[in-house]
């Protein structure tokens, strides 16, 4: 494998996924693909829906994704936590894309904990196992203590691709 052949893909609302992505995808040297939607999840109305649709586990609605993901060997997905929960933004994208999918990792931001049950939902979606998780609180995300943290996952990521 090749790091040419990983895309690094994510949802975040608040931008601290975002961060953590493209900090990732810039160090891998690989494809970044940010999941979006049509409607924006922003303010106190975009925050209580995020909670509800991740507390009921529902999915939501998506643009098309730019990227075929069965083109690459390793597709690395990123999550904020909502309610100990993965965001809907990726439930929807694993639930359409999971039989597609090659090998997997992933990781996710949080405020403080639900990490365990946010990867387990999403290797229970994509019914497969990762190859390597990580997980990232916003407080160490916007701190910038996160760098050890996502080196060893960088690390991790880096045995499989090459």
């Amino acid at each position: 494998m090749s790091a040419s052949k990983t895309l690094v893909t994510f949802y975040s609302r608040s931008g601290t996924t975002r961060r953590i992505a493209e900090a990732l995808s810039a160090t891998l040297k690989c494809d970044l693909e940010e999941i979006t939607e049509p409607k924006p999840r922003t303010g106190f109305l975009g925050y209580i829906r995020s909670l509800l649709e991740a507390s009921w586990r529902r999915p939501s609605t998506i643009l098309p994704k730019k990227h075929d993901v069965s083109s690459y060997d390793l597709v690395v997905i990123g999550t904020p936590v909502w309610a100990w929960s993965l965001s809907s933004p990726v439930r929807t994208y694993l639930m359409a894309t999971a039989s597609q999918l090659p090998e997997v990792a992933f990781f996710c931001t949080l405020g403080g904990s639900g990490s365990e049950s946010a990867f387990a939902q999403m290797t229970a979606i994509v019914g497969k196992q990762p190859r390597a998780v990580c997980a990232i609180t916003q407080r160490e995300a916007w701190s910038e203590n996160y760098f050890d943290r996502l080196s060893q996952f960088q690390k991790a990521l880096r045995t499989i691709i090459n």
